[in-house]
């Protein structure tokens, strides 16, 4: 198996689970935070929804510079909007990477803020590391439904909330 097959499977898999926990979002909890410091449930399954655009991103631009992006957040009031931002980004973030060639994995690509650089890797590192994003902030969504007593679904095995006997 190349590496592009297995970042495509890998892609596929933590969707199943990212659609799963994305779905448990109840319309009304969008305003809602856990802490002062957390950002809004809204934000969290918008950032969890697009991040699948970063392979596509990674693979067409040699970074991205916090200072100088144009970026304006995307504005949702409904699971049923989240899900599509996810369906959209999924499909497009596996678009650029059934096309590329584990050649376009190589070249270095660059996050940074201004003059300071964040990190400098390969842009098949920053692949993977936008999936462990994935799982970490989904993570986080999982905290979220637990607080707001929302049952969590399984994720690489069976959840308290969805036992397997």
């Amino acid at each position: 198996m190349s590496i592009i097959e297995m970042l495509l499977k890998e892609m596929d898999m933590e969707a199943q689970t990212t659609r799963k926990m994305l779905s448990r979002i109840p319309d009304d909890t969008y305003d809602w935070k856990p802490h002062p410091k957390s950002m809004p449930m809204r934000s969290l399954a918008v950032h969890i929804a697009e991040l699948p655009s970063w392979v596509a991103m990674t693979l067409q631009t040699d970074g991205l510079d916090f200072a100088t992006m144009d970026f304006t957040p995307t504005t949702v009031s409904s699971t049923a909007e989240v899900l599509a931002i996810f369906e959209k980004s999924l499909a497009d973030g596996k678009a650029a990477l059934s096309n590329a060639t584990e050649a376009d994995l190589e070249p270095t690509w660059t996050m940074r803020n201004g003059d300071v650089v964040i990190s400098t890797d390969t842009k098949g590192e920053v692949i993977r590391m936008s999936f462990s994003q994935t799982v970490h902030h989904r993570a986080q969504l999982g905290v979220y439904l637990r607080l707001l007593d929302i049952p969590i679904p399984g994720s690489y095995g069976p959840s308290a909330d969805e036992p397997m006997f």
